[in-house]
Parts: structure tokens; C-alpha cells; sequence
């Protein structure tokens, strides 16, 4: 029996593992996203690990964490990088704040992109009346400043991390809901698409073999870099007043509390604004890169 074989030349279409290997590969060999890779893992290792790490408990309040007259202490052989102004350690409330920021980062993020991704994928493929809707009512959302709309939600509602989250997720998706909305429409003029519709496929073949493939690049990039803006908008709320409520550490909140003793004990707020700063840029650079890699303009790069 003979064995049919592909014709000389032919390029075999990757699987999805060979594509993950290769972004992997794209990501280590550049030296800005692999930093951010690092700053990224050391926050998830940190996060995951915090009961482990952390030398106290996030909130527990010590008699010799603070000084005679009652200031926080600076870092020390004890606590590491110090205490804030209830004598909690500093170290403690960082590693647990770093789930609190992770968790809200990502789930909002990911909930805004989902958002995102349906109102124009929605809105770019079936156009009419619905797509018409759906886009003015993006275009109202992106009219209001998203600080003052996450404020103003905010305050509606009690603040809680998941409250935080889904206020967060409902002044994010626009952006993504407008990029989803364009590529959705170019895509549907292409030809291959035109092709799909005269030997008579579906909707839904059509939409999920060959529209929503191609946008996952897309929604993998900005939700990456959607982190970031995630991220450093809930540290705002949180400095607000109006984010995470104590005793739930999280960064934005020790920065609150801490505001207070900014000349006394600056420890308590450039050290939080520090782990903000290179988590968002970690997330940051990823996505730029990720973009860079995914994009097929760029193929052959690297």
C-alpha cells in the first residue's frame, strides 16, 4: 500500500501548541518582555504564595510595631520593609494586596474584553439596526471620562473586590468593543468570506470558523494590555477611598491609609507604588511584544 504524501513545498498549518511555543519564543528572546514576564511571575508567585511568604498575618496589629510616640516603624531586622500605622507589617499586606490587585486585574479585565468582544462582534457582523444600537450606545459609554463613571459606580454600590471588579469591567470595554467592532467589519468583506456565502454556509460557521479565529489575536493583546489599565484604575479607586475596603489589603488601599505619613514614613507609600509600577508595566510590556508577535506583518521577526 502506498502512503500519500504532501507535495514538496507544501507548509503544514501549525497546531495550537507550536503557536503558543512559538509566541513563548518571541516573548523570552526580547529582552523588554521577558523582563515583563519576570515582573509578572514574581507577582503570581507572590500572590499564590502569600500565606507561606508573608512572616505575619496581613492584619495583625503589633505592640512593638510602632514607636514610643506611636509612628510606624521603618524597615527593620524584624519587619523587613517596615510597618504602617497600626504596626501591621508592611511585608504581610504587600504579598496579600498582590492577590487583591492580581485577582481584580485579570477577572475585570476579562469580563470588560468579553463585554468588549460580544457588543462588536455583534454589532460588526450582523450591522443593521442592532449593529447601529449597539455602536451608539458604545460611543455614549466612551463619552463619559471612565474614572468619573468608576467613581460614580463605585459610590452607588457598596465597594467589595467583586463590586470593584464589575465596575471596573463596565468603563473598560469600550476600547475593545470598538477594535473588535472594525475588524469584524473588514473581515466580513473579504473575499474568502464572500466565497463562504455563495457555496452557502451558515452564520454560525461562518462567525466562528472564520470571524472569531481572527480576532483572537486581538482580544489576547489588548487584554494583556488591558491589565495594566485595570490595574492601575483600582489602585485609583482604592487611593479614592471608594475601591477595596479595608482590612482587605491591596495596594491602592495601603496607599490611602498611608497618605497621611507620606514625609514621616514614605516607605508605606513609595513601596506599594513601586509593586503598582512594575506590574503594569509588566503587563505592559508583554502586551506590546505580544502584539509585535501576533501581528502578521511582523512574521519572521524572530
Amino acid at each position: 500500500m502506498t502512503l500519500a504524501t504532501a507535495p514538496e513545498g507544501a507548509a503544514m498549518t501549525p497546531g495550537p501548541a507550536a503557536k503558543l511555543g512559538r509566541v513563548l519564543a518571541g516573548l523570552v528572546r526580547r529582552p523588554l518582555s521577558l523582563f515583563g514576564l519576570v515582573a509578572i511571575l514574581l507577582v503570581v508567585v507572590a500572590a499564590i504564595f502569600a500565606p507561606w511568604l508573608a512572616p505575619f498575618p496581613p492584619d495583625e496589629q503589633f505592640f512593638d510595631g510602632l514607636t514610643l510616640e506611636g509612628a510606624p516603624l521603618p524597615p527593620n531586622a524584624t519587619y523587613l520593609l517596615g510597618t504602617d500605622l497600626l504596626g501591621r507589617d508592611l511585608l504581610s499586606r504587600l504579598l496579600y494586596g498582590a492577590r487583591t490587585s492580581l485577582v481584580i486585574g485579570i477577572v475585570a479585565n476579562g469580563i470588560a474584553v468579553l463585554i468588549g468582544a460580544l457588543v462588536g462582534v455583534t454589532a460588526g457582523f450582523f450591522r443593521g439596526f442592532v449593529g447601529g444600537v449597539l455602536m451608539r450606545f458604545t460611543d455614549l459609554m466612551m463619552a463619559f471620562p471612565a474614572l468619573l463613571l468608576a467613581i460614580v459606580l463605585a459610590a452607588i454600590f457598596r465597594p467589595s473586590l467583586w463590586i470593584v471588579a464589575l465596575v471596573i469591567a463596565m468603563v473598560n470595554w469600550t476600547q475593545i468593543a470598538r477594535i473588535t467592532f472594525t475588524e469584524t467589519r473588514s473581515l466580513a468583506e473579504r473575499e474568502f468570506i464572500e466565497a463562504e456565502w455563495s457555496i452557502g454556509a451558515g452564520r454560525a460557521r461562518i462567525l466562528f470558523r472564520h470571524i472569531l479565529p481572527h480576532l483572537v489575536p486581538t482580544m489576547l493583546v489588548f487584554g494583556t494590555l488591558g491589565v495594566a489599565t485595570t490595574v492601575l484604575l483600582e489602585a485609583t479607586l482604592s487611593f479614592l477611598g471608594i475601591g477595596v475596603q479595608p482590612p482587605t489589603p491591596s495596594w491602592g488601599n495601603i496607599i490611602y491609609e498611608s497618605q497621611t505619613y507620606f514625609t514621616s514614613a514614605p516607605w508605606l507609600v513609595f513601596i506599594p507604588g513601586a509593586c503598582i509600577v512594575i506590574l503594569a508595566l509588566g503587563f505592559n510590556l508583554v502586551g506590546d511584544a505580544l502584539r509585535d508577535i501576533l501581528d502578521p506583518t511582523q512574521k519572521g521577526r524572530f
